[in-house]
């Protein structure tokens, strides 16, 4: 057995099988893909809660091919590639778009899965085309935009977990820059407001409020920002008129899952070394020795007061893993 601790930052004490580094594309076609198996990128959106009986699969294909065109620059990266690694490069080139996503953890390949998003901005607005190796079908497809099905931290490949290997990811970002600055902090900022600065300000930001997964191991948001219709906000409202929300569609607006697990005194919750983040309620952390019991269990309870304080079901934004793939965590009702 292999020792997974330091493969995912939340540094849970699990083994598997055995491990596979993908360092070629050419290598793809060879992989045998024996259930079970779980594809790896860094770490930062999984959480392996027991040993997992199989093989995991850690993709660590590298390189990024810069084409500048008339109105836009095109952009192919290997889904190895560490993301905020990726994002600074850009910014230093002075090619623009991805700064409101500075940051964030993981790895290029990972991005497409999760949609990730940050202050109004989505990975899924800059992506021309996903490059996989299709494990059921046995052969290369290339994905455009529509074909990946992205929505709100989700896509085509998160719905179908396993399905297909990410090799590379292509990105196109539009000459014409408009900032993106609807979303606190950002809307404070004064005057010209450059893309230098709104990187700057969301890596302050996360910094100040978010843990460092080296220094405190965790996964980042642990849960994802529910979506409900208006209807349903009228009712919170009524019972919480400072509730913290955001439009998101002509019926529908995102609560903010931070602002419901604090507003229920669960900011100070714990189980054994697991607890939640004192800074970002939104954030889990492994304080010292924590397990893959704890972390279930302090979920549960979030999830269940939650549910019971405000009929929303909290969703995690993170992937479990356990003994043979991914784990669900469901309420008792």
């Amino acid at each position: 057995m292999i020792e997974l601790a330091e493969r995912h930052t939340f540094k849970l004490p699990a083994q598997c099988r055995s491990l596979i580094e993908l360092k070629s594309s050419d290598d793809v076609e060879d992989l045998a893909f024996e259930e079970p198996y779980y594809l790896l990128g860094e770490g930062s959106n999984t959480l392996f809660v027991d040993n997992f009986y199989g093989t995991v699969i850690c993709n660590r294909l590298l390189g990024v091919c810069i084409e500048e065109q008339e109105s836009s620059y095109l952009i192919t990266s290997a889904a190895g590639e560490n993301w905020h690694n990726f994002v600074a490069d850009l910014r230093a080139r002075s090619i623009d778009g991805l700064e409101n996503l500075a940051l964030i953890p993981g790895s290029v390949g990972a991005a497409p899965v999760q949609n990730v998003g940050a202050y109004g901005v989505e990975v899924a607005t800059f992506i021309e085309q996903v490059t996989a190796w299709d494990i059921k079908e046995k052969c290369w497809v290339s994905m455009n935009r529509e074909a990946c099905q992205f929505a709100y931290r989700d896509s085509v490949f998160k719905q179908h977990p396993g399905r297909w290997l990410i090799t590379s990811v292509v990105f196109r970002l539009p000459k014409d820059w408009q900032p993106v600055t609807h979303y606190a902090p950002l809307n404070q900022l004064q005057g010209h407001v450059s893309a230098q600065k709104i990187f700057d300000t969301v890596v302050e930001v996360r910094q100040r409020k978010l843990p460092d997964p080296k220094v405190i191991p965790n996964a980042g948001s642990f849960f994802k920002n529910p979506v409900i219709t208006k209807a349903q906000l009228d009712q919170l409202l009524l019972k919480w008129p400072d509730m913290v929300y955001f439009p998101v569609a002509d019926n529908q607006v995102k609560v903010a899952a931070g602002w419901l697990i604090e507003h229920l005194g669960l900011k100070s919750a714990f189980v054994g070394d697991a607890a939640v983040n004192p800074r970002q309620a939104l954030v889990l952390i492994n304080k010292a020795q924590a397990t893959g019991s704890d972390i279930k269990q302090l979920a549960l309870k979030i999830m269940k007061q939650v549910a019971d304080a405000s009929g929303i079901m909290l969703e995690p934004e993170v992937r479990l893993v356990g003994q043979h793939g991914l784990v669900q965590l469901a309420v008792e009702k």
